[in-house]
């Protein structure tokens, strides 16, 4: 196997992994290392994802050479309404910098890739720096189809101004999407129903299906056996990230209450960064507000449900694959289970309305056992499907492939 050279270009810094997302580029990286490829690192900081070199190795540093550049993705006003009356999507166009292009070009110009790896569509608007210093095949790692996301928003939005800018910001996103796909080498999906959806945009560029991987063994040991019996529910997720605050928001005005009424001891723990205040503004009974902690696998021993009542997102949930990895119970939308190779009732439960979420629970209440066995399960699905190493050596296959393919 040939060694390759690739150049990985995040969004966010990978670690210390705030978020799914940093964790699935943490996972790519970690595992191109343990195949013995070389990977170096260029990463975007942000007041929302600042880079913390301090908690980083130093065998981390040296090996991906790893640098980063600040930029202020914040959303300024007067940009925002110029792109009303210009062709750029906003949401991407943010997240270029001068100066992260000016280190890039330095980088091109010095060192010689194979891969140049896009880690999300906001990397984007390098590759025209990419390819002007180097002769690099250029892959983007897609986590999302981003404008389903925001057609997704504007769809569940009632107020009519709001609704009807998230329904421009969907179709710029769009535009400039399909527009991306004539300028790449390759597209690496996290699920497989993403990469139906990029064929029906009429990509004809090659195409892999990588879903997000974890290290299952390195999983399996963080596994603790709960302290107390008492049957509790748990939502984990950035509160900074719009879907996530829309579904929490619907779980506790729609589910919540009924749930409660027919299993008044049971609590809901509502966890992750930037929790808003008023999450629970009706100060609904049973619902404990944690906000971020500092170790989510602790957080996840202590419970024993996870639920992840999503109605906008794309891609694949990490926290679901790290949950089933850890043998929870998850109860999800379809939406939010959407890309993983589940078994409905087998290694998840689907629920998409408030009814289907009260009686699952009640059946995990009366029937306890069915917890341990549905968690059981899960585990065995992500040991099948999402292992790390496997995965990213089926990257690598297809990395292979695009380099041996002429232009």
């Amino acid at each position: 196997m040939n060694k390759l050279k690739i150049l990985q270009l995040c969004n966010k810094p990978p670690l210390p992994s705030k978020d799914g997302g940093g964790l699935a580029m943490d996972n790519i990286t970690q595992g191109l290392l343990a195949l013995g490829h070389e990977v170096q690192i260029i990463t975007i900081s942000t007041d929302k994802h600042p880079f913390e070199a301090d908690k980083l190795t130093d065998e981390y540093k040296r090996r991906t050479k790893i640098q980063e550049v600040f930029i202020d993705t914040k959303v300024n006003v007067v940009d925002a309404f110029s792109s009303l009356i210009t062709s750029d999507s906003y949401n991407v166009t943010r997240f270029f910098s001068s100066d992260f292009d000016c280190i890039l070009k330095n980088v091109l110009e010095t060192t010689t890739f194979d891969i140049i790896h896009l880690e999300s569509l906001f990397m984007t608007p390098y590759i025209d720096t990419c390819k002007r210093f180097s002769n690099a095949k250029l892959v983007l790692r897609s986590h999302n189809l981003e404008y389903i996301i925001w057609e997704r928003l504007a769809s569940g939005e009632n107020k009519i101004h709001k609704r009807t800018y998230l329904k421009y910001l969907s179709r710029k996103l769009k535009e400039y999407e399909v527009s991306m796909l004539n300028a790449i080498d390759g597209i690496a999906c996290i699920s497989s129903e993403d990469l139906k959806k990029y064929q029906t945009l009429g990509c004809k560029i090659p195409l892999i299906n990588v879903p997000f991987g974890v290290d299952y063994q390195s999983l399996a040991k963080k596994i603790e056996p709960k302290q107390n019996k008492n049957i509790s529910i748990f939502h984990l997720g950035s509160m900074d990230w719009q879907p996530n605050l829309e579904a929490v928001r619907w779980f506790i005005d729609e589910c919540w209450e009924k749930i409660h009424q027919q299993n008044p001891g049971i609590k809901l723990y509502l966890a992750g960064r930037n929790m808003p205040d008023n999450i629970n503004p009706k100060k609904k009974s049973g619902i404990i507000v944690i906000g971020e902690v500092e170790d989510a696998y602790q957080f996840m021993n202590k419970h024993d449900i996870m639920v992840v009542p999503l109605l906008s997102a794309g891609g694949i949930r990490v926290k679901i694959i790290e949950g089933m990895a850890m043998r929870k119970a998850i109860i999800s939308t379809s939406v939010g289970a959407e890309g993983i190779n589940y078994t409905n009732q087998e290694d998840i439960i689907i629920a998409d309305i408030p009814e289907e979420f009260s009686s699952s629970i009640n059946e995990f209440v009366n029937n306890p056992e069915r917890i341990v066995k549905l968690g059981e399960q899960a585990q065995k699905m992500v040991r099948k499907n999402h292992d790390n190493i496997n995965l990213v050596g089926n990257l690598i296959e297809f990395y292979n492939y695009l380099i041996e393919t002429k232009s």
